[in-house]
């Protein structure tokens, strides 16, 4: 039910044109952007293919149905109760969280963001003028984990924002009630306007739970515009489809008294059915997905140590995505770039998900264990012939 995700050889993808496999020279083996080298759902299949054949191609009409998906789904994967008013269809979470910084803050404010971070975060803070607060996360030997404290210890007057990625990328945490309660307790303190990320909430291991952060308290969903989306846990990113939730209606008045609704555009009627097709009934082949993605997570684990001799990996709770930390390797080049140079292999290079973290590279293992195997393969030549 996959789609014969296990299947797909290099040759295949190669042949789909998507910017994964196009970025680097065919001799390069890519392993860096969020999107999965496997199939989609037999039900946004069956969406898609219904479009095809209907001509369906015409100015959609689709008012609600975006948002009533969106409800039904919060409701049924993780008991959360929302407004499907509240709910604001998107084409890309990118464009929502430039627009919630603009809505809620003004040029020369500051933006709170836990670092290492997912890169246009960092652009939706710096290219509108506004200032990033760096709050960064710290190993503490067994996960990567939140330090509020430090900000808390010199708080900037003009604070306005906090943009919260949880699931975080690219360190794969799953964060807990309590360390959500610190956060709320952190933005309440503060009086912080709260974007959270919640796009990997679906790729979750045994042990990890999802908990919206909006849900925690009335207060916190009075300040939370939750920013989510089918594309990573479907396959489905090209497809452009996304909400924006706010947590009350009047948080909603404020961000529209600042951004005219025409300026967020609107999603195409192919990710609105592909989106409405896979919350609705795609979890089972869902299920199977993260099977195959456990596996490919746990051989990664268990081989790195070995096979990759100085660099660390702190077992992600979520997401497909591992945070290779490379410094102990003392490459004197950025781990992305040596890799790339040295093994052939496309990761994210660290330093995009902030200035300190050259020594790291963030490594998709969503991709057939085939293929995965070879990508760590070439490395470790590429560590042992340095």
């Amino acid at each position: 039910m996959a789609g014969n995700a296990t299947d797909f050889d290099i040759s295949f993808l190669r042949s789909r044109r998507t910017n994964k496999w196009h970025k680097f020279p065919d001799d390069v083996l890519p392993a860096w952007v969020a999107d999965m080298d496997f199939g989609v759902a037999p039900s946004v299949s069956a969406a898609l293919e219904t479009l095809a054949r209907n001509q369906e191609y015409g100015y959609a009409a689709r008012d609600g149905v975006l948002a009533a998906a969106f409800t039904r789904r919060m409701k049924s994967r993780f008991g959360w109760q929302t407004d499907p008013a509240n709910a604001v269809p998107v084409g890309d979470l990118v464009q929502a969280s430039f627009s919630s910084v603009m809505a809620f803050s003004e040029p020369g404010d500051a933006v709170v963001l836990q670092l290492p971070s997912y890169p246009p975060f960092m652009a939706a803070i710096n290219d509108t003028g506004r200032r990033l607060l760096a709050n960064h996360m710290r190993d503490n030997g067994t996960r990567w984990v939140l330090h509020l404290e430090s900000y808390d210890a010199a708080p900037d007057p003009r604070a306005r924002v906090l943009i919260f990625c949880h699931p975080q990328n690219p360190t794969g945490r799953a964060y807990t009630r309590t360390e959500l309660e610190q956060v709320a307790a952190f933005a309440n303190r503060h009086d912080l306007i709260v974007v959270s990320d919640e796009i990997h909430a679906d790729i979750l291991y045994p042990g990890s739970t999802h908990i919206p952060l909006a849900s925690l308290s009335p207060d916190m969903a009075a300040r939370t515009i939750t920013i989510t989306s089918a594309t990573k846990s479907f396959n489905i990113p090209a497809l452009r489809c996304a909400v924006m939730y706010f947590g009350t209606s009047d948080l909603k008045q404020r961000f529209f008294k600042q951004i005219p609704a025409r300026l967020l555009g609107s999603p195409g009627v192919t990710g609105v059915d592909a989106t409405v097709a896979a919350w609705d009934d795609g979890q089972p082949w869902l299920e199977e997905i993260v099977a195959q993605l456990q596996a490919n997570r746990d051989w990664l684990v268990r081989t790195l140590p070995t096979a990759l001799p100085g660099v660390t990996l702190r077992l992600p709770e979520a997401t497909y995505l591992a945070w290779l930390d490379c410094s102990a390797l003392e490459l004197g080049q950025p781990a992305g770039q040596f890799f790339l140079e040295k093994a052939r292999v496309g990761l994210n290079f660290g330093e995009t998900f902030g200035a300190k973290y050259a020594d790291f590279a963030r490594l998709n293992f969503a991709t057939p264990a085939p293929i995965l195997r070879q990508i760590v393969g070439r490395m470790a030549e590429a560590i042992r012939q340095r």
